[in-house]
């Protein structure tokens, strides 16, 4: 090797380390000024609260500002692009929705964030079922019985959701899918119209969340016929599980998590993830999430955040794939 060629190559060598130190010492001042946490729905909603405090605890333990951003619109597309394009340095941050992840990619041919290419996951951080709820006029008081009305009075059950191609809508979709009875979708702008109206008894069901179903129920004006998640919620005890009620295989549920850039460095990828864990462990953090309806995951492996959306995402392909459900 020639002088000037073994010089080319010190040269190199020298920018790469100084990269690398650059690098390093941009992980190990992190942070050193304020977070955005960017929340993809209206201020004043599940997510937002959920947002704030999942902020304030990386804010505590960072010891640094955590501040929450709302953009809200088409669907969290609005939100999602706005943080797929920004400088991966650790300093925005984004509460992601299963919606957001598994299902935008499926229902609109063209997207603005491509959820595989443009993040990357830290964190699970709940997830919340969702109640089968029947007018009082419907003669069912179980998933059987509801299925055999159903039967019984084909094209008469309508159910209502918050929109085409959310989870509410699919929910709905897949019990159809798996129960082979007939309901005709209602779609309404958010999930307050549709519980109204099923109030009213001008839809007879709907799948609606938690939290939302919990205060109709209690004060007996809805009759919950089952839950979506793999086991009883605490909140309904004696409701059975719809995988109970005779299909093992329904399971449905509203996760968040926090994602960041896809092109974040791993060290300060570490330091959030490591954040997020704690709060995931800790007490007094769950007991918050807990008392307003989120039931809180623990920490999981990168690995296993992965396995579990991929699940996500196969089981609600065959359901859009099987009732040919397209947004765009």
């Amino acid at each position: 090797m020639n002088l000037r060629a073994r010089s080319a190559l010190i040269s190199c060598f020298g920018i790469v380390a100084a990269f690398a130190a650059v690098a390093e010492a941009r992980a190990a001042e992190y942070p050193a000024r304020p977070i955005k946490l960017v929340v993809p729905y209206a201020a004043g909603g599940p997510t937002d609260v959920l947002g704030r405090l999942v902020g304030e605890y990386l804010g505590r333990d960072l010891k640094q500002a955590v501040f929450v951003e709302n953009k809200a619109g088409a669907q969290g597309a609005i939100g999602a692009d706005a943080v797929a394009r920004s400088e991966p340095d650790g300093y925005t941050l984004f509460v992601t929705a299963a919606s957001i992840i598994v299902l935008n990619p499926m229902l609109y041919k063209k997207l603005s964030y491509d959820p595989v290419k443009d993040f990357r996951m830290l964190a699970l951080v709940t997830d919340l079922p969702v109640v089968m709820e029947v007018h009082p006029s419907v003669p069912a008081r179980t998933v059987a019985e509801f299925v055999a009305y159903a039967k019984q009075n084909p094209g008469k059950l309508n159910f209502g959701s918050a929109g085409t191609g959310g989870t509410i809508h699919l929910a709905g979709e897949m019990f159809k899918q798996m129960a082979g009875i007939e309901m005709t979708h209602v779609p309404y702008k958010g999930a307050g119209p549709a519980l109204t109206d099923l109030l009213s008894g001008n839809i007879q069901v709907m799948f609606d969340s938690m939290g939302t179903a919990l205060p109709p129920v209690k004060a007996g004006l809805l009759r919950p016929l089952g839950v979506s998640s793999t086991q009883r919620s605490p909140d309904l005890p004696d409701v059975p599980t719809i995988a109970e009620s005779g299909y093992p295989d329904y399971a449905v549920s509203v996760w968040y998590g926090i994602v960041a850039p896809s092109k974040l460095p791993d060290e300060i990828a570490q330091k959030i993830s490591a954040s997020l864990d704690r709060a995931l462990n800790d007490d007094t953090f769950r007991a918050s999430l807990e008392k307003i309806g989120f039931p809180v995951f623990r920490p999981r492996s990168a690995a296993a955040i992965a396995e579990f959306i991929d699940a996500d995402r196969a089981r609600w392909s065959a359901v859009i794939r099987a009732q040919n459900i397209s947004l765009d």
